[in-house]
C-alpha cells in the first residue's frame, strides 16, 4: 500500500509534468473505485494547473477552478508516458497532456479515489478532520505527548491514527517504534514522556529518510514499466518475521494489532 513517502514521491515525479501546464482532458476507462469518479473532473479540459501538493496520501492537483483530489488507494500508482504506450489492464483514467504525453492512473484493486472540489481541500470531508503532518511544524513533541494522554489504545495503533498524525502508515509505524525501544503493544497512556519524544523524533526520522530514498526513484515516473515512485528500503523490523534483529542479534516477532501485522523485537522493545 503506497505510504506517506510513496505519495510525496508520485507527487515530486509528477509535479513538473503537470504545472504550469494546461490538461487537454481526461478520459475516464473506469469510474467504478472506492468512489465513483466525480463527473466534475471534467472541468480540467484546457485547465491549467497551478500546482500539485499532497496532504496526507491525497495528492491535491489544483487549477483556477478548483481542485482534483486523488487517492492511490490499496495499490495505486500514477506514472506520465508517451501517449502511444499501450494500455495496461487496470489504467482507470489518462489524463491527456501537452506534447503528446499522459498521465496514467493504474489501480488493480480499485480502492482509489478521484474527486473534484470547488472549495479549499481543507474544507473537504475526507481532509478536514485530519491531524497535522509529520514533517510540519505543527506536529511537536508536546502534541503527541498531549495526544497520548488517558489512551488505553496501543501506542502503535495511537500514532497510526490520522486524526492523531497523518501518514504514519505500518511500515513506519513498526519502525519508529523499534528505534525508539517502544513496545507495540504498549497503551499509549503508559508510554513516558522521554519516550514520546524519542518517538516523535524517529517517526519524522524515518519518514525523511524514505522520501529522500525516493528521490532516486523520480524517473521512473517516465516509464511504463514496474510502479514508479516505489522504492526499496533497509527495514529493521518491518516484514523480518523470526530473522535476526539488526541491533541485538534478538529474533523478530510478528504480531495483531488492529488488524494489522505488527512487527518488533522483544529484546529492544521489552
Amino acid at each position: 500500500m503506497p505510504e506517506l513517502p510513496e505519495v510525496e514521491t508520485s507527487c515530486r515525479g509528477i509535479r513538473p509534468h503537470l504545472v504550469g501546464k494546461s490538461i487537454d482532458h481526461i478520459e475516464v476507462l473506469n469510474g467504478q473505485l472506492r468512489w465513483p469518479v466525480s463527473e466534475e473532473i471534467h472541468s480540467l479540459r484546457q485547465a491549467q494547473v497551478h500546482s500539485v501538493s499532497r496532504r496526507s496520501k491525497y495528492i491535491l492537483i489544483e487549477t483556477g477552478d478548483g481542485h482534483m483530489i486523488i487517492h492511490l488507494g490499496m495499490s495505486g500508482s500514477l506514472r506520465v508516458i508517451d501517449a502511444d504506450e499501450p494500455l495496461k489492464k487496470h489504467d482507470h483514467l489518462i489524463f491527456h497532456l501537452p506534447d503528446g504525453k499522459q498521465m496514467r492512473y493504474h489501480d488493480p484493486r480499485r480502492f482509489g479515489c478521484a474527486l473534484w472540489t470547488h472549495e479549499s481541500p481543507a474544507r473537504h470531508t475526507l481532509i478536514r478532520s485530519l491531524g497535522p503532518e509529520p514533517l510540519s511544524e505543527a506536529f511537536t513533541p508536546e502534541h503527541l505527548i498531549q495526544s497520548c494522554e488517558g489512551r488505553q489504545r496501543t501506542i502503535k495503533q495511537h500514532i497510526m491514527d490520522g486524526h492523531v498524525v497523518v501518514g504514519v502508515g505500518n511500515i513506519y509505524a513498526c519502525e519508529a517504534l523499534h528505534f525508539s525501544k517502544i513496545n507495540p503493544k504498549k497503551p499509549a497512556a503508559k508510554v513516558s514522556k522521554p519516550k514520546l519524544r524519542l518517538l516523535h523524533q524517529n517517526i519524522r526520522k524515518v519518514l525523511s529518510n524514505a522520501i529522500e530514498q525516493g528521490g532516486t526513484t523520480l524517473r521512473d515516473f517516465t516509464k511504463s514499466d514496474g510502479q514508479p515512485g516505489y522504492f526499496q528500503q533497509e527495514l529493521y523490523v518491518y516484514g523480518r518475521e523470526a530473522e535476526p534483529c539488526k541491533v541485538c542479534d534478538g529474533t523478530i516477532k510478528r504480531v495483531v494489532l488492529g488488524q494489522r501485522s505488527t512487527f518488533y523485537c522483544p529484546r529492544c522493545q521489552p
